[in-house]
């Protein structure tokens, strides 16, 4: 299975976790757009996030259209706006700015729901861990999705340089649960990188990768702790989906669960 995707710049649509991926759950996109350009497209089996992480646009859906959408230039500047778009459904985006980004978050769905808008005042931030590995993690798609979503929970996290995210290991899988992750990077400035482990305990799967600047990462099992180089802060984009409900129920690494 492929694990890292390393970023291209591409105008349009680009997939970049092809939903006949290894991943059940989970697929990956991203749009880019300048002022005037549309795109659309239909969601098929997979409800779908449109997150903007830079400029401002027009999205329709269903009977619903919101003008007018987003409020950063860049994803360390704000929190996000993103539009829920249910399966099985069609949709179009209009760029109302020039360098419009936006991450397409998909999670496989047997059930339809309405369309809806998180705004950046309906995110919820939490701060997770201590010393370094403190971070800042945004919920977009979380308790708010309850009877509004199938199975996506969809994030934002904030790593300051030098710390570690996911940490102590954990993973979101065991016996009875599963769930798959996919996490999209960012950093300030753009040429910083970091450190991605992925490991299962039995050390069958046991990498760490170079992450940079737009590449992204699917996790389909295992830990998979992150680092961020010295004096790069990382931004990454999460979504988890699996098959018994929408909790998170983090499964420590017993070696390193001393660290909590």
């Amino acid at each position: 299975m492929a694990y890292l995707f390393k970023a291209k710049e591409a105008a349009g649509y680009q997939d970049i976790i092809t939903e006949d991926h290894d991943l059940k759950y989970v697929a990956f996109g991203k749009i880019s757009l300048t002022e005037g350009e549309d795109y659309s497209s239909q969601t098929g089996g997979y409800e779908t996030a449109l997150v903007l992480l830079t400029g401002k646009v027009t999205v329709a859906c269903e009977n619903e259209k919101w003008t007018d959408l987003g409020e950063r230039n860049n994803v360390f500047k704000g929190k996000a706006t993103a539009v829920y778009i249910p399966c099985q459904s069609g949709y179009q985006v209009t760029a109302q700015s020039n360098d419009v980004q936006i991450a397409v978050c998909k999670v496989k769905a047997e059930s339809k729901y309405a369309p809806f808008v998180v705004r950046p005042n309906e995110v919820v931030a939490h701060p997770r861990g201590k010393e370094t590995w403190r971070r800042e993690v945004n919920d977009i798609i979380g308790d708010n999705g309850e009877g509004r979503v199938h199975r996506m929970i969809l994030g934002e996290t904030y790593l300051q340089p030098g710390h570690w995210s996911s940490y102590p290991p954990h993973k979101f899988s065991s016996n009875e649960r599963h769930l798959e992750a996919f996490f999209y990077y960012q950093f300030n400035p753009e040429q910083g990188y970091g450190i991605q482990m992925h490991y299962t305990e039995d050390q069958s799967i046991d990498q760490a990768y170079v992450v940079r600047h737009g590449d992204s990462f699917a996790v389909d099992r295992g830990y998979h702790p992150l680092s961020a180089a010295g004096g790069y802060p990382i931004y990454y984009l999460w979504v988890m989906a699996g098959d018994h409900g929408r909790t998170l129920v983090p499964y420590f690494d017993p070696a390193h669960e001393w660290l909590k």
